[in-house]
């Protein structure tokens, strides 16, 4: 087996995996952040220390924190299937030209993603973001399946 962590397509993609990952995980601090400044709560625990009139104030939705965590699960539902598919698409052996452009597309598509969604930017600036995102991933997909089509 090849070792990987010579390859150079395998160390772009561990450093793209890694950049969306983290991009991912700090939207939950994030949404920490949105739910104490705007006081929107979900759990009891979260409000134990209030009075009864308080925690009723405090757990509530709030638009702003909504927008984070469904950004945050669209991350969830993007950056899992990209982690996957970029890794077997590693394996089937691309060119590293063609591998940092995907990676790179999928890379700046998410980041741009959760600005848009967060800032609250107009459609189709979050839409689009999302397209390139996807179709980056099934281009992958459908490389390492063309390779395959013998099967």
């Amino acid at each position: 087996m090849v070792d990987l962590m010579q390859d150079e397509v395998f160390k772009a993609f561990s450093t793209y995996a890694l950049i969306v990952i983290l991009k991912m995980m700090l939207m939950a601090p994030l949404t920490t952040f949105y739910r104490v400044r705007r006081g929107s709560f979900s759990s009891e625990e979260d409000v134990a220390h209030k009075s009864a009139e308080e925690r009723k104030k405090l757990l509530r939705t709030h638009p702003d924190v909504e927008r984070v965590r469904r950004c945050h699960l669209n991350d969830l539902e993007n950056v899992v299937p990209f982690v996957l598919i970029g890794f077997i698409y590693t394996l089937s052996g691309p060119q590293l030209s063609a591998a940092i452009l995907h990676f790179r597309i999928f890379t700046g598509s998410r980041i741009f993603h959760t600005i848009s969604y967060v800032g609250a930017f107009p459609q189709p600036c979050r839409g689009l973001s999302f397209l390139v995102g996807l179709a980056t991933t099934v281009s992958m997909a459908y490389n390492v399946l063309s390779q395959f089509s013998n099967l």
